[in-house]
């Protein structure tokens, strides 16, 4: 399966080195005199063209008991914001539309999911007095989906939540402290609360199309430094702010008191991007993050190279 894989990959990726030049007919609005890419043969286009994954926004919405759907040990995306009832964004859905736009307490957010990074970070949508609406440009960069605004046409770095091309280049989106965790916890936790309905798309949600992927011995599409002390490229980790948790010192102690931060782990959530059904995959299990007060920090599960990447001087918490 890991061979169909590839292939797919060979078939839909186009690995062309970029330039400003390069991708100016495809963005005609967008300012490409303002980036702080400085090197942009690490623009790849992952296949699909701009809006060939279509984000979503205004997503419709089901009570936890008239979900019949989602098995168990699926992964989803938890948004609970005070004063608004706790909603879950399936990464089953997530995983073929990358970006959520909705609005939760009346604060407009950007629920993202990058497969190739497993990074999922949600994001307000507030900048500069206005708010974005936010889609899937097509691109990668160091393996991380390239998010874009549809009111300036700037470019955005997922991981980072950093705009790196246009009129907003250099522009920072504020992380929420949401989490990934499986249904299973979010139903026991919140009976009463939502869960985002199946889209209306022709997509084979539950199915990961990037089977066997977490257990590569190298990303897709990534022509980086590979992350230090020995930790495996695809290996998991707990990233809050620079520094950097591997998940296997989780499983081994599953509650960490270090840096001014605890983290939690539970068995019961499974890898999105193991098996060829998600609710199939590994037991990777749920991280919380909290402060000392108990008070939830926002933060992300990512591979340990796309860390790299875009930290390369952060700090490796390894005991």
């Amino acid at each position: 399966m890991r061979g169909l894989l590839f292939l797919l990959f060979s078939l839909i990726a186009t690995t062309v080195l970029a330039s400003p030049e390069f991708w100016r007919s495809e963005w005609p609005d967008t300012d490409f005199s303002r980036s702080s890419v400085k090197n942009w043969g690490e623009i790849l286009s992952g296949g699909p063209p701009k809006d060939g994954i279509p984000a979503l926004s205004d997503p419709s919405f089901l009570r936890v008991g008239d979900e019949r759907r989602i098995k168990g040990r699926e992964p989803v995306i938890t948004v609970e914001v005070d004063g608004a009832e706790p909603r879950a964004y399936p990464i089953r859905y997530l995983m073929w539309h990358e970006i959520v736009n909705d609005s939760v307490g009346g604060v407009p957010v950007a629920v993202t999911f990058c497969p190739l990074c497993n990074s999922g970070i949600t994001f307000d949508r507030r900048v500069r007095g206005q708010v974005l609406t936010f889609g899937v440009s097509g691109k990668l960069r160091n393996s991380d989906m390239v998010m874009y605004d549809r009111e300036t046409q700037s470019w955005w770095q997922q991981a980072i939540g950093t705009a790196i091309v246009g009129e907003l280049n250099g522009t920072q989106l504020r992380a929420l402290p949401t989490w990934m965790e499986s249904w299973a916890e979010y139903k026991a936790r919140n009976p009463q609360g939502l869960v985002m309905a199946q889209p209306s798309y022709n997509r084979s949600y539950g199915r990961n199309p990037y089977e066997g992927y977490d257990s590569l011995s190298k990303p897709f599409l990534y022509n980086g430094e590979l992350p230090p002390h020995g930790i495996p490229p695809l290996a998991r980790v707990v990233r809050v702010g620079d520094r950097a948790w591997p998940v296997s010192r989780l499983r081994d102690t599953p509650e960490l008191r270090e840096a001014g931060v605890v983290l939690s782990w539970t068995a019961g959530q499974a890898s999105a991007l193991d098996t060829g059904r998600i609710a199939r995959g590994k037991d990777v299990g749920s991280i919380r993050v909290t402060d000392g007060q108990g008070r939830d920090l926002p933060h992300d599960v990512m591979f340990a190279f796309a860390y790299h990447a875009f930290w390369p001087n952060g700090q490796w918490m390894l005991k």
